[in-house]
């Protein structure tokens, strides 16, 4: 633990909490009026609400829609399911940039919508919504389909040979079942949501603004520290308590279920009624997720084939948004995200690896301390690097490391979450037959645990690359104007009027979800665990 310990406390602790400091305190003395101040006034309060019930709408929306993918993904089995799952995913992994852009080349000016109907929906709260949906779909669709495909089908027939509808007897009997798995999803999706900032940054327009885009607001443009601070310390709270809530609902759902394999209960469609519900969910998966993605590549294009691909190239058409041709971007952000995979899957396995060996509430405590990065403002973190990592010995404020870090930070949650069930599942008994057989310690992780874990190894550094590559609040602060990452580029070039600006900012969008698409594709092709839960 001694290693993702002190990690935390440098990387993440310690800049937090010294722009938490900064804000709060005046010669000296912690000025806790602050919070008063902040709170009582109007425009903060309607930032707090907005945060809210659009978290709310969101998390009520996207069970609404990605319910019945759910239930199609649990019991049917139909050509292309494989393929079709990864597909719903790719949102979920790509920058939050990527999708504000893709559903701005939808909804926004000059989007599909406007040019066929007038219609524009940017700027208005239905964009965020649906970008939410968007983004979110693929946790339902894993979290409760992964469960549901795993419960045994024969429970709820025999409510039905007892007399019970088909209603109550799903009521009565899957439901139950499935209600952890629909309380952790519906908690990290309003988790998700809560904390947006991208999606609201690029289609919400000055008109909204939620916790995580007033923080930057306060802090890159009025630099009003006490007020980020304040909010800084509201976000943590909430976060905090979403995320204590999730812990409780895992830790039901391992205990109460027995569960069959997933192979067991998927069945062919049969029947009007089933064949109609598949036809919804793929409809629903094209109009939500397949056209958003193809718009944005449509956009790309423009009606002059590859310009805006080959202006990518100039730094001359750039000049006064890049000290480089906003190509180089690219091979920044691969550069930067392979640094952050490595160190993530450093600290994350080391943090997993802990945590099956020891157990208790000190345990169940450094757990919640690898999830907090996910929550905690990014814009926080990202400024807090650059007040606090300026002097020896840790004077990184130049140092191209800073991005991994940063980076790695968000990474390495999903290391813990994707080795830990794994690395559980390897029986004790087998390493101390190792060491009655003369094998050191080190010698019987090699020939014993790393095999069985290679696999989910390679999913976890599938995930941290794909997290790394478009992480966007923290990068926007300490990436350095000649070497911009691909999600700082695009909001510079959305930021910038002009057709050349946007058309360039499409095409570095759909080249970093294509990058994203495939490094999904090819975890899926490994991926050991095929029930799809996360």
């Amino acid at each position: 633990m001694a290693v993702p310990v002190a990690f935390f406390a440098v990387f993440f602790a310690y800049p937090v909490a010294a722009i938490v400091g900064r804000g709060l305190k005046a010669d000296g003395v912690w000025q806790f009026g602050r919070f008063g101040e902040v709170l009582a006034r109007p425009e903060i309060g309607g930032v707090l609400w907005f945060t809210l019930w659009q978290a709310l709408a969101s998390t009520a929306l996207t069970l609404l829609i990605a319910l019945p993918g759910a239930y199609v993904f649990a019991r049917f089995d139909f050509p292309g399911k494989q393929v079709l799952r990864a597909v719903v995913t790719v949102p979920f992994v790509l920058p939050t940039v990527v999708v504000g852009t893709a559903f701005l080349a939808l909804l926004g000016r000059g989007g599909l919508l406007d040019e066929l109907w007038g219609v524009r929906l940017d700027t208005t709260v239905w964009a965020i919504l649906l970008a939410h949906v968007f983004f979110n779909y693929a946790v339902v669709v894993r979290t409760v389909g992964g469960l549901w495909a795993q419960l045994d089908p024969r429970q709820e027939e025999a409510a039905r040979v007892l007399g019970a509808g088909r209603f109550a007897a799903w009521r009565r009997v899957t439901l139950p079942a499935l209600a952890p798995a629909l309380a952790a999803a519906a908690l990290m999706v309003f988790l998700f949501t809560f904390t947006s900032f991208g999606v609201v940054q690029i289609l919400g327009g000055p008109g909204f603004s939620t916790l995580e885009v007033e923080i930057y607001r306060q802090t890159a443009q009025l630099l009003a520290l006490p007020t980020a601070a304040v909010l800084t310390l509201v976000q943590f709270a909430a976060v905090g308590a979403i995320l204590a809530v999730h812990a409780w609902t895992v830790r039901r759902r391992e205990r109460a279920l027995k569960l069959v394999d997933p192979a067991q209960t998927a069945r062919r469609p049969s029947g009007a009624g089933q064949w109609t519900l598949l036809a919804g969910v793929l409809l629903s998966v094209l109009l939500l997720i397949l056209l958003p993605l193809a718009v944005l590549v449509e956009r790309s294009l423009g009606g002059s084939g590859l310009a805006y691909y080959r202006a990518l190239t100039s730094a001359d058409a750039n000049s006064g948004t890049f000290l480089v041709a906003p190509i180089e971007a690219i091979g920044n952000s691969l550069r930067y995200a392979l640094v952050a995979t490595l160190i993530a899957l450093v600290v994350g396995g080391l943090a997993a690896a802990a945590l099956t060996r020891r157990a208790g509430r000190l345990v169940r405590g450094f757990d919640a301390l690898l999830m907090l990065p996910l929550g905690v403002s990014a814009v926080t973190v990202g400024f807090g690097f650059l007040i606090t990592l300026d002097k020896p010995p840790l004077d990184l404020r130049t140092s191209w490391i800073l991005v991994p870090l940063a980076q790695a930070l968000v990474g390495v949650p999903f290391v813990v979450r994707t080795m830990l069930p794994v690395l559980r599942a390897v029986d004790a008994r087998l390493r101390e037959a190792a060491g009655v057989l003369g094998a050191s310690p080190l010698r019987a992780w090699r020939e014993v645990d790393l095999p069985l874990v290679r696999r989910a190894l390679l999913v976890a550094a599938g995930f941290a690359f794909a997290v790394s590559l478009g992480e966007f609040g923290a990068t926007v602060f300490i990436a350095r104007p000649d070497n911009p990452t691909l999600p700082v580029a695009v909001a510079r070039l959305l930021g910038r009027s002009g057709e050349l600006n946007y058309g360039q900012a499409m095409a570095l969008s759909t080249i970093l979800m294509l990058v994203c698409a495939v490094s999904l594709l090819l975890l899926e092709r490994i991926r050991t665990d095929r029930s799809g839960e996360f």
